[in-house]
């Protein structure tokens, strides 16, 4: 009988070459993974500066301006009352509490206001204070040309500070239909507790002292 005539078999991997291929495959998803890790932590990190930049751009969740220079024009007629609130976060043996609890202002006018801040503690401590107001809605309203919260509080043993905010309320609110009915606005700050304060100059620490109305 004739023989058959035998097909030529596929060449069989070795088992070294297909272990090779596989820790390649792991390698290359390991490599995948940990890109997407650091572009999602890298994003996390760039999202809190973009927010805070928005949140000053447009004064949403009640976050207030910052102003350079008060109000060119002549304040308005109208009048708005102002509720002043002072808070102090859990870690921070602070006493804080504003002079006034509530004044009346006219939109456009420019007031000086004071929070008085007392260390209650028998060692050296720091805080920085975040603030809003309210209704959210006023926030791009709310201009601060000067305030205490844009800086890192130290504070020696039982020493006591007074602290000053410079504000206005821009005219311009009147022609947004959001605050048609706006009466009352309250301005709120809490501190909190700095871990690893940076160090500070002398200058630094000494207590504000009082300026006159702007």
């Amino acid at each position: 009988m004739e023989k058959q005539p035998t097909m030529p078999q596929p060449p069989t991997a070795s088992p070294n070459a297909a272990s090779r291929r596989g820790l390649s495959r792991d390698a290359a998803v390991g490599a995948i993974c940990g890109l997407l890790v650091a572009l999602m932590v890298g994003a996390s990190y760039a999202a809190v500066p973009f927010y805070n930049w928005f949140c000053r751009a447009t004064g949403f969740n009640g976050t207030t301006q910052v102003a350079t220079a008060a109000p060119t024009s002549a304040p308005l007629a109208r009048k708005v009352a102002v509720r002043f609130d002072s808070n102090v976060a859990g870690g921070l043996p602070w006493k804080f509490e504003p002079e006034k609890t509530e004044i009346e202002i006219r939109i456009g006018e420019v007031v000086t206001v004071y929070y008085n801040v007392t260390n209650e503690s028998a060692r050296t401590t720091a805080g920085q204070a975040a603030y809003n107001v309210a209704p959210l809605t006023v926030g791009k309203y709310f201009e601060k040309i000067n305030c205490f919260c844009f800086t890192e509080q130290t504070m020696a043993p039982g020493e006591t500070r007074q602290m000053t905010v410079v504000f206005y309320v821009d005219p311009s609110v009147v022609k947004d239909s959001d605050n048609d009915s706006l009466n009352t606005i309250t301005l709120s700050y809490t501190f909190y507790p700095v871990r690893d304060p940076a160090p500070q100059p002398l200058a630094a620490t000494e207590p504000d002292r009082r300026k006159g109305e702007l």
